[in-house]
């Protein structure tokens, strides 16, 4: 893998920069912020090429991949397109020889993250997924107090949930082909945090899903991402995971995780995490904020592997846990059984 001098060497570039969260503007802004340089901007929407060179004067646009990766010197290039086309365009820039970054989820099904990282091997390039999260400070909190502090002891279960009661919205994200579903975008990162706190290898993976109440009143009617996805994880530890998503839930649960242990209970939301444990016979409660976020570090650790050679967190095995359970889970739930893992 090629290294750089320093990190202004590494020039980027973003394939999509549509309005919706301004993700690319976002990007190319953490990228400069850690050094390296702006280079080229990838939209099909010309309106948006507009908004990109007000953004970055002098950047590089292009109405294709295939056209940036022919015309310009990008080094690393960043997906922010939606799920479905996350492999296809990948693949496309690792096979040219550049490092890709890649929105979550990395792609939807186990074999699309297999063969993006068999491309980034026989190039010789990074393969990264935009984890930032991963430095989110409730995730940091937590592993710090259940990891390293033992504050509830050790790991029996995690439950992610995350919902309400709500008509899906007419955008791609509410498309089952599209998005992979419903457990695809709020889940990808639950289970980001959880793998982060359960060091125990998977054994497999149940699903189960309910489909039909909300289509009839969508766009998207028969390819409206279910009502609700369901997922049990276990693991060769003895622990469990569960990952509900849904739009039919009435009482949504508080927080975003609730971990128990032999000890208590820690519930994780995004500002502040709450501990219930028992002390001499009576229920003890504590509430604290959680620590900064500090997802400035993705890009940071992108950086300092390509120019300095130190790790890369967020690796595509890595990125691959993650999907590889959604994965299962879809098909499990079509199946109507428990399917067993092939990476652990």
């Amino acid at each position: 893998m090629q290294k750089y001098k320093k990190a202004n060497d590494i020039k980027v570039g973003v394939v999509g920069y549509g309005g919706a969260f301004n993700m690319g503007k976002q990007h190319l802004q953490q990228m400069l912020a850690a050094g390296m340089t702006p280079l080229a901007v990838t939209e099909v929407d010309a309106g948006r090429l507009v908004a990109a060179r007000a953004d970055f004067p002098g950047i590089e646009t292009y109405p294709t991949v295939g056209a940036m990766l022919k015309k310009s010197r990008v080094d690393l290039v960043v997906i922010i397109t939606p799920h479905n086309t996350h492999a296809q365009l990948t693949l496309q820039c690792l096979r040219a020889g550049r490092h890709v970054v890649c929105e979550k989820p990395l792609a939807i099904t186990t074999a699309e993250v297999d063969a993006m990282i068999a491309a980034a091997k026989k190039s010789g390039v990074i393969l990264s997924t935009y984890h930032n999260r991963h430095w989110d400070g409730c995730i940091l909190e937590a592993v710090e107090r259940i990891k390293k502090q033992k504050v509830i002891g050790d790991i029996i279960r995690i439950e992610c949930h995350m919902g309400g009661y709500n008509l899906p919205r007419d955008w791609w994200r509410s498309s089952r082909t599209v998005s992979g579903g419903i457990l695809y975008d709020w889940g990808v990162h639950l289970l980001e945090y959880s793998l982060q706190l359960i060091d125990a290898e998977l054994t497999e993976v149940s699903g189960f899903s309910h489909h039909g109440f909300w289509a009839p009143l969508t766009k998207w009617k028969k390819d409206t991402i279910e009502d609700e996805g369901f997922a049990v994880v276990r693991f060769k530890g003895g622990q469990w995971l569960t990952l509900a998503i849904s739009s039919i839930d009435s009482k949504p649960k508080d927080g975003r995780l609730e971990i128990t242990g032999t000890k208590g209970t820690y519930v994780l939301d995004g500002n502040d995490h709450t501990i219930y444990r028992h002390a001499d016979g009576e229920a003890v409660t504590v509430k604290k904020n959680n620590r900064a976020d500090a997802t400035h570090k993705y890009y940071e650790n992108v950086r300092d592997h390509l120019v300095k050679g130190k790790p890369l967190t967020i690796t595509g095995e890595w990125s691959r846990r993650p999907i590889h359970i959604l994965d299962l889970a879809v098909r499990s739930a079509k199946a109507g059984k428990a399917l067993t893992v092939k990476y652990v």
